[in-house]
C-alpha cells in the first residue's frame, strides 16, 4: 500500500498564490508518476497535472497551462503544485494521485480544499 498525505490548501483571493505538496510513503515504486486531480461541487473530478518520477514528463489541462506548475523532488515520492494566478473556477478540492504512470494512478491521498474568492 501507498499512503499519500496533501498539504498547503487554503484560502486566497483571486489573483493569488497557493503551493500544494503532497509525499507517498508505503510500498512506493522505483518508477512512478505522480498527478493532481480535481473536483468541484457538483461537478465530477478532473484532470490536473501531472509529472514523471523524474521530472521528465508533465502534463496540465488545458485550464491550468501557463498558470500552474508541477514538480517532484528528484525521485524522493514527493511532489508539488504551484498555482498562480488563481481564479475562482480553480476552486475545487484537490487530490493527489500516485501510481507507475499517468494511465494507472492507483493511490489517492484525502484531498485538501483550494478557495479562491473573487
Amino acid at each position: 500500500q501507498v499512503q499519500l498525505v496533501e498539504s498547503g490548501g487554503g484560502l486566497v483571493q483571486a489573483g493569488g498564490s497557493l503551493r500544494l505538496s503532497c509525499a507517498a510513503s508505503g510500498r512506493t515504486f522505483d518508477n512512478y508518476a505522480m498527478g493532481w486531480f480535481r473536483q468541484a461541487p457538483g461537478k465530477e473530478r478532473e484532470f490536473v497535472a501531472a509529472t514523471s518520477w523524474s521530472g521528465g514528463s508533465t502534463d496540465y489541462a488545458d485550464s491550468v497551462k501557463g498558470r500552474f506548475t508541477i514538480s517532484q523532488d528528484n525521485g524522493k515520492n514527493t511532489v508539488t503544485l504551484q498555482m498562480n494566478s488563481l481564479k475562482p473556477e480553480d476552486t475545487a478540492v484537490y487530490y493527489c494521485a500516485y501510481g507507475r504512470s499517468p494511465l494507472t494512478f492507483t493511490y489517492w491521498g484525502q484531498g485538501t480544499q483550494v478557495t479562491v474568492s473573487s
